[in-house]
């Protein structure tokens, strides 16, 4: 058979069994990302039927779908936004940072894998699921409850530190000495620092710039200047995820909303062609080995994020099961932490990481909507029982922290996931 036609079949499906499995569930209300990460499994290597002809493509598409990722990232959230959120929640940032970055890293030590993958597999546990958080926020009917910009505020910060971090861990990856890797991270700080002078000041000549009512030419010029942006990022060894994620900033009003419903099916397809990459690339065989790990840095890391979301909403001055509720729902682990995992696997850093980083966010993204539903009851449940009362009083309205509930409602699969 001729080698076009193969490749037609192949990836023809891919796309259809992605479909499929999408729907499937989509009608049992949980994400598709770990059906999409057992798909690349089963036609990876050491899998049940290897692709051949379309692997090449699905690499780029892979690495288009990461790009779509953080340009649509950019595009939910304005410079003015991000500014206000880095002054008023940064607190509850760092905290999210150490309780959740320390186990991963010292899981990695503790396996004897070196200080790159600690660094690399402390991003993998550290950020939560946008994606999927927004997505279960709207299946509960929880998008204007008080707790909700708390939460959506921590993913927010999560998302500006990916600006920060993915340009260190893209040196580490590299090899690069302290004095080159220092470079890179100068370059992306004043790049993202001069980005958000620009989309402050001069942010509504960006976007007439690029406005077009032709929804044909607005979706051509966003794309090309996105995939031109992450090519120059790329080259200048930033991170193309970086400046996607730039882009997307820079952009705002009308121009970002139709941007973002035109990208919006894109993202999806790429996104799903790039988890199903990151399975191809882990052989199925090695995830028993590592499935214990797994498991305990699940445990564990569902545990602090519970704690992170306590804390910051009880800091905003939220009621006890207000509290619970902040806490269950960051637990889930997606799309950004495959994202990292996967730079590991692509540098060869680890062969062990790409199959627990699989294992973990497969049980996380399984977990992550079971304790948003179940963690309040559980734990009022629990305190009654022991005799611990909690203080109920009424949560104190807190201004928005984020763009309109509205926006995070029109989600589908990606926001910091």
């Amino acid at each position: 058979m001729h080698s076009s036609a193969v490749f037609l079949i192949e990836f023809g499906a891919i796309i259809l069994g992605l479909g499929l499995l999408g729907r499937f569930a989509g009608r049992f209300r949980f994400s598709p990302i770990p059906l999409y990460l057992l798909a690349g499994l089963a036609f990876g290597e050491g899998g049940l039927l290897p692709l051949g002809a379309s692997e090449e493509f699905v690499a780029i598409g892979a690495e288009i779908g990461v790009i779509l990722l953080l340009l649509m990232l950019g595009l939910e959230y304005t410079a003015s936004d991000l500014v206000s959120n880095l002054k008023t929640q940064y607190p509850a940032g760092l905290v999210d940072a150490a309780l959740n970055a320390l186990p991963g890293a010292a899981m990695a030590l503790l396996l004897g894998w070196g200080p790159v993958a600690a660094v690399v597999l402390a991003g993998v546990t550290w950020i939560s699921s946008s994606g999927v958080i927004a997505k279960v926020l709207g299946d509960l009917g929880r998008l204007g409850n008080r707790e909700t910009p708390v939460v959506l505020s921590i993913l927010v910060l999560e998302d500006l530190s990916m600006a920060v971090y993915l340009p260190i861990i893209t040196a580490l990856l590299a090899g690069t000495g302290l004095a080159a890797g220092s470079l890179t991270l100068g370059i992306a700080l004043g790049v993202a620092g001069l980005v958000l002078v620009v989309a402050v000041r001069y942010g509504r000549h960006v976007s007439r710039f690029v406005s077009s009512d032709d929804p044909e030419k607005l979706l051509l010029v966003v794309l090309g200047v996105t995939l031109l942006v992450a090519g120059l990022a790329q080259e200048l060894q930033v991170s193309a995820a970086v400046g996607a994620f730039l882009v997307g900033i820079a952009l705002s009003g009308e121009v970002a909303e139709g941007a973002y419903n035109l990208l919006a099916p894109l993202r999806d397809l790429f996104a799903a062609v790039f988890f199903v990459f990151f399975g191809l690339h882990t052989n199925p065989a090695s995830i028993p080995p590592v499935l214990l790990p797994a498991l305990a840095l699940a445990v564990i890391t569902a545990l602090t994020k519970i704690a992170t979301g306590y804390w910051a909403a009880k800091r905003a001055r939220i009621s006890a099961k207000g509290r619970w509720r902040a806490g269950g729902t960051l637990v889930a682990r997606g799309e950004f932490s495959i994202v990292i995992a996967g730079l590991a696997v692509t540098a060869g850093i680890e062969p062990s990481l790409g199959p627990l980083a699989t294992a973990y966010v497969l049980i996380l993204v399984i977990v992550g909507p079971l304790t948003a539903r179940f963690t309040e009851p559980v734990a009022l449940r629990l305190a009654a029982r022991l005799g611990k009362s909690e203080p109920t009083g009424r949560a104190q309205a807190q201004p928005p922290l984020v763009k309109p509930q509205d926006a995070v409602d029109d989600q589908d699969a990606v926001r910091r996931s």
